[in-house]
């Protein structure tokens, strides 16, 4: 859960290693620092702070750094508090560090080693850099297998060695680092965000392999010191695809991005007017071999699996379950060799979902994944893996990486319907017309995006807020309380309407908002019913719903219209419409949106 980068080339590092962190604070923002080496004196120089990179930027001004050769890290508390000392990088004797993960026994390794009385942090990973140093006799790779043989936990490690000059160490376990050669110098990150301003190829270095970045070449080897040859993947981004493009915010961006983020998801898995996964390498057989599906994810995630969910109960009538990846080993799962286990994960290093799939895999299960990102953790754990197209998402609150996730369940969906003749030929055609028609459908509700934010408004004070729903249109809200609880602070929760008058109507007031969907036609009177309870208690109600469906509506509603689409789909535009809805509030209230507070984007530790 923090930002790693490491950079060595030809290029002035202070300015790459500082952008670069700004890239990565999505990751963690509680503090910042880097580590470089002096090309006058071959010294480390560390230049650290509590706050945010701009914090750190401010700092670096004053140094006079002249270098070509450093490392980097925005970090998230775990161990120890938010202080300049517990900052990363740590340097012990000739070891400077930074650190992605937990170590589990590291109180034990100072304690053993005798290294308790020279530490000046609260931190794990000061301890690793002590060790570290405690083994280093001239040879790094020595030391680096002798301590890391003795960690017990998760771990991303870059390292410089004050007398290799211009050479940057690596070792991981779960902890993900990728790296990359090219014109500028040899890189290496925690996430390839940091890396596509440079490249379009890197490569995932593997778990427990030593990672050697000279400046114009890479060197890798496993522990028993053969050489291995980096796999290099390549990524459709462009090269700018992670800058914010004029807007104030990346979830600004991010939003107004969905619609062609849900086309290229969608277009290379439509064949005919069908769907299809042959390119994506994953066959038929999967999707009628199972007798039931279970979907392991967290956050926002875990609500496209919910809306998964629907779909299949609804169209394909079959056993399906969404489990919090978090949970699902500790809840005694009943999978077997009949189950299909689908992993969903934006970044693919999400700690608790890699490790419900290594669960899964061990009953027998077979695994697919949904997830953006090439070579990740879990798409290399997967049996198969079907790749979202959302691009670098940067923004810490989920939004295109959620909307492009439920294109590929639609599509899913539409797949097993069709192979297990639920679906006749045209009815599968139809299905995917309609799914063909979101990016358009979305574009709408982005061009109303104006009289979404004069709405916001009116829910700038509210100190607790409701949202209430029934059918998909829950689903849909559970993810849009979920982003207004991210960004804006306001204490939000989704209901089931038909839920309020078992105990939460009780918590309604006229100092209480309700956000209400109504996108479900067979359900809008009932919906209607249940608006009409929290009006009559005094809430003002904010009302979402299918333009269709909006006539002859009571007038002391706030109205936003949807376009119309079918039943099923209407998840897609009443999303954005919540995720606007929370941008609005957010920024109008003047925070940081794409930095909530206590979030880091991507969890990899447990």
């Amino acid at each position: 859960m923090c930002g790693i980068i490491g950079y060595t080339g030809s290029e002035d590092v202070k300015e790459i290693l500082l952008d670069a962190l700004e890239l990565l604070e999505y990751r963690g923002y509680d503090s910042a620092g880097i580590a470089v080496k002096e090309e006058k004196t071959g010294e480390t120089k560390v230049c650290k702070c509590a706050g945010r990179v701009s914090d750190l930027r401010m700092i670096c001004e004053t140094e006079k750094l002249l270098s070509t050769c450093g490392i980097g890290h925005t970090r998230w508390a775990t161990h120890g508090g938010v202080n300049d000392s517990n900052a990363h990088p740590h340097r012990c004797g000739r070891v400077t560090l930074v650190h992605n993960g937990i170590i589990e026994n590291y109180r034990e390794l100072a304690s053993d080693s005798g290294l308790t009385d020279k530490l000046v942090s609260e931190t794990d990973s000061e301890v690793v850099a002590a060790l570290l140093n405690y083994y280093y006799k001239d040879d790094p790779k020595e030391a680096i297998k002798k301590t890391v043989k003795r960690l017990t936990g998760t771990f991303a490690l870059v390292i410089l060695f004050e007398d290799c000059p211009d050479v940057i160490y690596s070792v991981r376990n779960v902890s993900p680092i990728v790296a990359t050669l090219c014109k500028e110098g040899a890189m290496l990150a925690s996430d390839l965000t940091a890396l596509c301003r440079f490249t379009n190829e890197y490569f995932v270095v593997p778990e427990y392999h030593i990672l050697e970045l000279h400046k114009d070449h890479i060197v890798m080897t496993d522990f028993d010191d053969h050489v291995v040859e980096p796999e290099f993947l390549t990524v459709d981004w462009q090269l700018n695809a992670a800058g914010k493009n004029g807007y104030p915010f990346y979830m600004e961006k991010e939003i107004m991005e969905q619609p062609l983020a849900i086309e290229q998801t969608i277009r290379g898995r439509i064949v005919h007017g069908l769907p299809d996964f042959t390119a994506d390498g994953v066959p038929d057989h999967i999707f009628t071999d199972c007798d039931r599906i279970c979907i392991v994810a967290c956050g926002t995630a875990m609500h496209a699996g919910l809306v998964a969910q629907a779909l299949v109960k609804s169209i394909i009538h079959m056993h399906i379950d969404v489990e919090l990846a978090s949970e699902f080993m500790y809840s005694d799962p009943v999978i077997d060799e009949k189950t299909l286990v689908i992993a969903v994960s934006q970044s693919g290093e999400t700690i608790d979902t890699l490790e419900a799939l290594k669960y899964a895999k061990k009953r027998g299960a077979t695994c697919l994944s949904v997830i953006n990102v090439k070579g990740s953790s879990i798409a290399r754990e997967s049996d198969y893996v079907l790749y979202t197209c959302a691009g670098p998402e940067i923004a810490v609150a989920s939004t295109k990486a959620y909307t492009t996730q439920l294109s590929v369940f639609y599509l899913m969906t539409a797949k097993m319907a069709q192979l297990r003749g639920i679906f006749t030929e045209e009815e599968t055609l139809c299905f995917i017309r309609e799914l063909e028609r979101t990016p358009d459908t979305i574009k709408e509700v982005l061009e109303s995006r104006k009289e979404i934010h004069i709405v916001a408004k009116k829910v700038l004070s509210a100190k607790d807020l409701f949202m209430i729903g029934r059918g998909l249109d829950h689903s849909a809200l559970l993810e849009g309380s979920l982003k207004l609880k991210e960004v804006s602070y306001i204490h939000s929760e989704a209901y089931a309407s038909g839920e309020l008058k078992h105990g939460p109507i009780a918590l309604i007031t006229q100092d209480t908002p309700v956000v209400a969907a109504a996108t479900q036609e067979k359900l809008l009177s009932k919906e209607l019913s249940n608006i009409r309870e929290v009006k009559s208690r005094g809430a003002d109600v904010l009302l979402f719903i299918k333009k269709a469906l909006a006539g002859n509506l009571d007038q002391e509603y706030e109205v936003i219209t949807l376009p119309d689409m079918r039943d099923e789909f209407m998840v897609l535009p009443t999303s954005v419409a919540l995720q606007l809805l929370a941008y609005y509030v957010s920024s109008d209230k003047g925070f940081d949106v794409d930095k909530p507070r206590n979030l880091a984007k991507v969890v990899t530790v447990e």
